[in-house]
């Protein structure tokens, strides 16, 4: 995913679009960009794989002007974009992944339109959004017309003359919040930017909705209400803990994960209840206070200059940041029953060469991995992280039971069959834990807190909502 923070200010907005941007760090790996406006245009995009935004931007953006900004961490493309257009001069920043992407350029170029930001084997989703807005008579009916066309998702903000406009996408699968100080409106994908900069939260935007901001408030341009499918990962993974959406808090949801993870746990004795950090830790604080059993720390995170092992792009920097960024303590685990609480497993590599790896040569008795999330069956449509179905663990082990690759895996979705049991204890031998029990869809659903038709649970069913279905 890719976080996205925008701030008008009566006076320069450089601080508050500084610390915003920052403040959505744990979203993406690879670049960061900021552009302001004041009497005219600056934008700045650095490389921030391997280093920190606060850092690369710190002197930059003080010597920059403007009272009004768009920020970006961005997982994938080079972003903010500019264009200058039959609209006006604008920037563009963007979260999400359009999957009819390489037919919607191939379009555009037969019409005559160039791409500029090239990069990764394909055409840049953020220029490509700012295109085909182009097509519209205005900015609000192309911003329309660019949602009708796309098959996935693009959440954006932009910055013209006017201020900012903040669209949230048609499924609503990402969050964007409006907030507000005495002298600035800003606009988030991550509540946890508005506490420490003082910011009140005015309204989380609906799904298809359209606003603008200016230093004079927050104007409605198009309603929203299409049908919200917004995505169950922001709480069990990729959101920050203090971060809301619709309302719930992140951290909450992952206590009530852990507590229903132990409320099926009646058959294992356990001495210690860990979390792999930072996603890990409140799914395994749940798990303790349910369980009565002590949380410890077998597995410490160094510092937060690791980052997140899931985002990035290659397996090798995937699993670089996995063995580094975790330290066992022998002292902790020698001799111990240990139940680890993980958000998810994706490929399972890194839970069984990084983690549970260290566990065993640190002398500990049994492993019982107790991931946040039912078995993940498919690729997100929605946003960068799979992109290959043959990653996923469960996948591999039903190829693997069934002889070949097969297209109806509804007995291996359901976690009352045999089918599951069969995958499931097939992943255990493969990733050398004692035992392992999923979360399942319905307490997952539950822990949550939102109606089971608003949650997009695509990479575990398989169902989502398909082009035009999407009205509320």
């Amino acid at each position: 995913m890719s976080g996205l923070f925008g701030v008008v200010s009566e006076k320069s907005c450089n601080e508050l679009l500084l610390y915003g941007t920052d403040y959505h760090s744990h979203l993406g790996t690879q670049f960061g960009g900021v552009a302001m406006h004041g009497d005219k245009f600056s934008r700045q995009i650095h490389n921030i794989s391997q280093s920190q935004f606060k850092s690369k931007f710190y002197e930059e953006i003080f010597n920059m002007k403007g009272d009004k900004g768009i920020g970006v961490i961005s997982a994938f493309d080079e972003q903010p974009v500019y264009l200058h257009s039959k609209f006006g001069p604008f920037c563009l920043v963007s979260d999400g992944f359009i999957d009819n992407a390489d037919e919607l350029a191939e379009e555009l170029m037969s019409e005559g339109v160039t791409f500029s930001e090239v990069g990764n084997g394909t055409v840049n989703f953020t220029e490509l959004a700012a295109k085909l807005i182009m097509r519209g008579e205005d900015l609000i009916d192309g911003i329309e017309k660019m949602f009708e066309v796309i098959d996935g998702s693009s959440t954006l903000l932009l910055l013209n003359r006017d201020g900012i406009y903040a669209a949230r996408d048609r499924l609503g699968y990402s969050s964007l919040t409006v907030g507000r100080r005495g002298d600035a409106w800003a606009v988030a994908s991550e509540t946890t930017a508005f506490p420490n900069n003082d910011l009140e939260i005015v309204k989380s935007l609906d799904p298809g909705e359209i606003v603008l901001l200016t230093k004079d408030g927050m104007v409605q341009k198009k309603n929203g209400g299409c049908r919200n499918q917004i995505c169950s990962f922001l709480w069990i993974y990729t959101g920050f803990p203090a971060s809301d959406y619709e309302g719930i808090n992140t951290e909450a949801v992952r206590e009530r994960c852990g507590r229903c993870l132990a409320r099926r746990d009646k058959d294992i004795e356990v001495d210690l209840v860990a979390g792999i950090p930072d996603s890990g830790t409140a799914h395994a604080i749940g798990y303790a206070i349910e369980s009565g059993k002590p949380y410890r720390r077998p597995l410490v995170k160094y510092t937060p200059g690791y980052g997140r092992s899931y985002t990035p792009p290659s397996q090798e920097t995937r699993d670089h940041i996995a063995k580094m960024k975790l330290v066992p303590i022998k002292e902790i685990i020698e001799g111990n029953r240990v139940v680890i609480c993980e958000d998810s497993i994706v490929r399972g590599t890194q839970l069984k060469n990084f983690t549970t790896k260290k566990l065993w040569e640190g002398g500990a008795k049994a492993i019982h991995a107790r991931p946040a999330c039912p078995p993940l069956m498919f690729p997100c449509r929605y946003n960068l992280s799979t992109r290959n179905i043959d990653e996923l663990a469960a996948r591999r082990a039903i190829r693997d039971l069934e002889g070949e690759d097969i297209t109806d895996i509804t007995e291996y979705i359901d976690h009352t069959t045999e089918k599951y049991k069969k995958m499931v204890d097939w992943i255990a031998r493969d990733l050398e834990v004692t035992t392992l029990r999923y979360q399942t869809i319905d307490d997952m659903v539950e822990a949550i807190g939102l109606p089971k038709k608003d949650l997009c649970l695509y990479c575990w069913t398989g169902e989502y909502v398909k082009p035009g279905e999407d009205s509320g």
